[in-house]
């Protein structure tokens, strides 16, 4: 058994500035020599890459949704016994997760709260107090008092204005709301952002200056924080200490080779620490750089990313495809989610409207010349044997991406539900040795 010392870094809704707080906090800490880890609530893959730049460490993702207790506990362990303070950064609102069916017996719904009910972590609200004065102490008020077993310790206000702007919101808080700890008024003009693009923050490898950017977000917190107060307000959780190998799913082979650059990024670095700690051997190589998987694997992770940014470089990089189809007709197991579903499909059409070539394993065409959106938590079924189940073996896991299937025809994977119980239909194609979808696998239930 271990404890885990922890705080959760929320907000009531998205674009409040957490992950400017969390970044610049996290290196804060680590310089002024606290052995601090963190953790991102959600299925998000930028932002613990971005984590993990500020610590040094990995980030794991906290999914109360898409993970099973023993997976869940798992990374809470490890979390514990690898640092002192675990600095959690929330996703969206502090409750906002998946729409669970009408009256579900269930709270599990994968928010922000979801893990503070869990690990009995206090949270620190980070309020955008941009256009509000005295009033953002009755939204504190009311996030406090929602769920008695959510716990808000500490508030940090963002985007704030001049010294009036401060003493207003400070008069509200020392008047209505005297329990809850001030922690820091965040000035609203600063330089200091980083960029975005359709799925989120462009990824940490692709930002160029980001060492200065978080030894700068460090130095400006730790002008307007109190970060003292706020390592105090961490609070210790029991976590039960549970197998390694009951937690996810297993390695999809002995030796596995993972695409790895800007164009395949999402991956969860704890699931490929999980399958390094189960005895699998992970090696690593670049579609873009015409890189081909090692010969002697007996299984290909082609993860998510943003191939359709890089479709022509791709589709002319003929020893990475001709790598893939010799794999496929050898038999070496071959799974690809989002991004490496595209490239195992046949064309690929990027927003212009030009079509590429991909590796043809599976008869799917995709476009995003006329983008949609698809987004949110996924809980599948397997149509056919797997690399993670049989027939009727249970999956979750999220969908998030702006493609259009033209064709996808053959042998489904999945037949797939979202996270209110209403039927999305068949998901995926399986072809021999060769299994992927858009679907994003968190875990097996």
């Amino acid at each position: 058994m271990s404890t885990g010392k922890g705080l959760i870094i929320a907000a009531p809704n998205s674009n409040s500035g957490k992950t400017f707080i969390t970044l610049g906090t996290l290196r804060a800490l680590a310089r002024k020599g606290v052995s601090v880890s963190s953790a991102k609530v959600g299925p998000d893959y930028i932002d613990p890459a971005f984590h993990g730049a500020a610590t040094k460490r990995l980030c794991p993702n906290l999914d109360g949704w898409a993970m099973r207790e023993d997976s869940l506990h798992y990374l809470l362990d490890n979390l514990a016994n690898q640092s002192d303070l675990i600095v959690c950064e929330g996703v969206m609102g502090l409750f906002d997760g998946a729409t669970l069916p009408a009256n579900s017996p269930s709270n599990k719904d994968g928010s922000p709260a979801d893990i503070a009910r869990r690990t009995g972590w206090p949270v620190v609200l980070v309020i955008d107090a941009n256009a509000q004065a005295a009033s953002a102490a009755a939204l504190i008020h009311g996030f406090a008092t929602f769920d008695k077993d959510v716990h808000i310790k500490g508030v940090i206000f963002n985007k704030v204005g001049g010294p009036g702007h401060v003493q207003l919101l400070k008069n509200a808080c020392e008047t209505h709301i005297p329990h809850i700890q001030v922690l820091g008024y965040v000035p609203r003009k600063n330089e200091l952002a980083l960029p975005e693009r359709h799925l989120g923050l462009v990824l940490a490898e692709e930002h160029p200056e980001l060492e200065e950017f978080l030894n700068k977000s460090a130095d400006f917190l730790e002008d307007h924080i109190d970060l003292d107060n706020l390592v105090q307000l961490a609070k210790s959780s029991f976590i039960p200490r549970v197998c390694e190998r009951n937690a996810f799913f297993a390695p999809l082979g002995q030796r596995i080779a993972i695409a790895k650059d800007k164009a395949y990024a999402f991956a969860y670095p704890a699931l490929l620490e999980h399958w390094r700690n189960a005895g699998a051997e992970l090696t690593f190589f670049s579609p873009l750089k015409d890189e081909t998987p090692d010969q002697a694997c007996d299984a290909i992770y082609l993860p998510g990313g943003y191939p359709e940014l890089y479709a022509t470089t791709l589709a002319g990089n003929a020893d990475f495809l001709n790598a893939l189809r010799s794999h496929h007709d050898k038999g070496t197991l071959i799974f690809g989610e989002c991004g490496g579903y595209m490239t195992l499909g046949k064309v690929l059409t990027d927003r212009d409207g030009r079509a590429h070539e991909m590796a043809g394993i599976l008869d799917l065409e995709t476009s995003f010349a006329k983008r949609k959106l698809h987004l949110g938590y996924r809980d599948v079924v397997c149509k056919t044997d797997t690399p993670f189940g049989s027939i009727g073996q249970r999956l979750r896991g999220h969908e998030f991406h702006y493609a259009t299937i033209i064709k996808e025809e053959g042998t489904a994977l999945f037949e797939c539900t979202n996270a209110s119980g209403v039927t999305l239909g068949p998901s995926g194609l399986a072809r021999n040795n060769c299994f992927a979808s858009f679907f994003h696998l968190i875990d097996s239930f």
